[in-house]
């Protein structure tokens, strides 16, 4: 199965489509290419005109609904590799993850909910989805967002050039 029939199964499995409009809010750009490297903005669990899961984990959101959001956030960077290179089968890997969890004063699950976006980029890309990570507990994220994600990517080199 490709990686980009992978990604279907996944937005699927998550009830959400990854189709449409990845709406960025502000004076930047969702993705910058410098060389084989892609780096992507943070990206929050929006889908539409929706942050699917809001609030504080471990007092607003469940372990379970920051992880659903994890996954979000990062299956909307994963839609704009996609756009961008033509098909996910052009990442060669991903290096680095950062997740960001808004999280409540005692919650101290921050890489259980990072787990929820590490799974999904080793369901979706295989062995390339292998990559260092990060994850830290904030106060408060863009839009009351329980997570947010940024990444970086490694692309092949006839990608790259495809990529804005």
């Amino acid at each position: 199965m490709s990686r980009d029939a992978r990604f279907q199964e996944q937005a699927q499995a998550l009830g959400y489509s990854f189709d449409g409009e990845i709406k960025i809010g502000g004076n930047y750009v969702p993705l910058v290419r410098d060389g084989h490297h892609i780096y992507l903005s943070g990206q929050i669990p929006r889908v539409g005109d929706t942050v699917v899961v809001t609030g504080a984990a471990g007092a607003d959101a469940t372990l379970a609904q920051a992880q659903t959001a994890a996954k979000v956030c990062v299956m909307r960077a994963l839609a704009l590799l996609q756009r961008a290179l033509g098909s996910l089968d052009a990442v060669q890997s991903i290096l680095r993850i950062t997740v960001y969890v808004q999280s409540a004063p005692a919650f101290t699950q921050q890489s259980e909910v990072a787990d929820g976006a590490s799974e999904i980029l080793f369901t979706v890309l295989g062995e390339a989805g292998a990559h260092t990570r990060t994850s830290v507990g904030v106060l408060q994220l863009p839009k009351n967002a329980t997570v947010e994600v940024d990444l970086i990517a490694s692309v092949s080199p006839s990608a790259a050039a495809a990529a804005p």
